[in-house]
């Protein structure tokens, strides 16, 4: 049985930005050597999503649009009150609205290896989904298997 645990670094440049890193995961996959088994990506943050789905720039208009439609910035969030909570740091963001988009995406994904590839549909890729950006974001990548 074969582990193998890397982290991905990826700078987003808006503030709700959608980045693709199939290409990552796959380098990440074949430098671990597994032929059968799977890959597991988890972000590292709370307001940063990961999702299957195809890589197409009006797509991540779309999403955009529907997911700030669900929670839009600016609203009357019990987190947005700052000056209620305990030990903040002094540039914390009022982005409760990002963290609900988080959770309503989900922070992982887990995807059978077959043959030292990630198995993906045709249209299918891997996407980092940033709802408080632009920033330096981490996704875990643990590939696990037989060789």
């Amino acid at each position: 049985m074969i582990s193998c645990y890397k982290e991905v670094g990826i700078t987003t440049g808006k503030s709700f930005d959608v980045i693709d890193i199939t290409g990552h995961i796959k380098t990440l996959v074949r430098e671990s050597g597994v032929s059968q088994g799977m890959v597991t990506i988890t972000s590292l943050h709370t307001t940063c999503a990961l999702a299957v789905n195809e890589n197409e720039a009006r797509l991540f208009d779309d999403m955009r649009e529907f997911f700030l439609s669900i929670a839009p910035p600016g609203e009357a969030y019990k987190h947005n009150d700052l000056h209620l909570r305990a030990d903040i740091p002094p540039d914390e963001p009022e982005n409760a609205h990002s963290h609900l988009i988080a959770m309503l995406l989900g922070n992982g994904e887990v995807l059978a290896v077959v043959d030292g590839e990630p198995v993906l549909g045709r249209y299918q890729s891997i996407l980092l989904l940033e709802t408080d950006g632009p920033r330096e974001r981490r996704a875990a990548v643990q590939v696990i298997g037989i060789k």
